[in-house]
């Protein structure tokens, strides 16, 4: 049976979700997986660049739009920043993302919802909603261990 947990986090401004973020990059550990989804201008960019800064990931962290996958290694785990939305399902598993969804990092995976049937059996989804100008309701799922004490943590801690 599949462990799951969610929270619901409300972010009234952007210096919360980067909170949020580096909350959740205290945790990762090789093979990390954080699924994010939510509409455009949401915060799904600025999350993962406050994930990398967290990391410890230096230099500029932008969107891989047009890349699809950009890797920074000089943090305290390797990162693989994935952007989904322009690909089809098809060419997802010809690029070989599960090398990185299986691999030693931290992968986040931005429009991830468009390739759910590719994500390992546990990961943290996340989907950002967009409230107002600044804020944003993250509806965080987690599917098994260890995401799913991530999320107890967070309630305990009343994040």
């Amino acid at each position: 049976m599949n462990q799951s947990a969610e929270f619901a986090f409300y972010s009234a401004s952007e210096a919360d979700t980067e909170r949020l973020a580096a909350k959740l990059a205290e945790r990762c550990q090789p093979g990390t997986v954080i699924a994010l989804d939510g509409d455009l201008g949401a915060g799904k960019t600025r999350f993962s660049q406050a994930v990398a800064r967290a990391l410890g990931i230096e230099g500029i962290v932008n969107s891989p739009t047009f890349t699809i996958i950009k890797e920074y290694d000089s943090g305290r785990l390797p990162l693989y920043h994935m952007d989904v939305y322009r690909i089809s399902m098809a060419e997802a598993d010809e690029l070989g993302l599960d090398e990185y969804l299986y691999g030693d990092g931290v992968s986040l995976v931005e429009w991830s919802s468009l390739i759910t049937p590719l994500l390992p059996p546990r990961y943290l989804h996340l989907f950002m909603q967009t409230e107002g100008e600044t804020e944003r309701i993250i509806r965080l799922t987690a599917y098994g261990e260890p995401y799913v004490s991530w999320i107890n943590e967070l309630k305990r801690m009343g994040v």
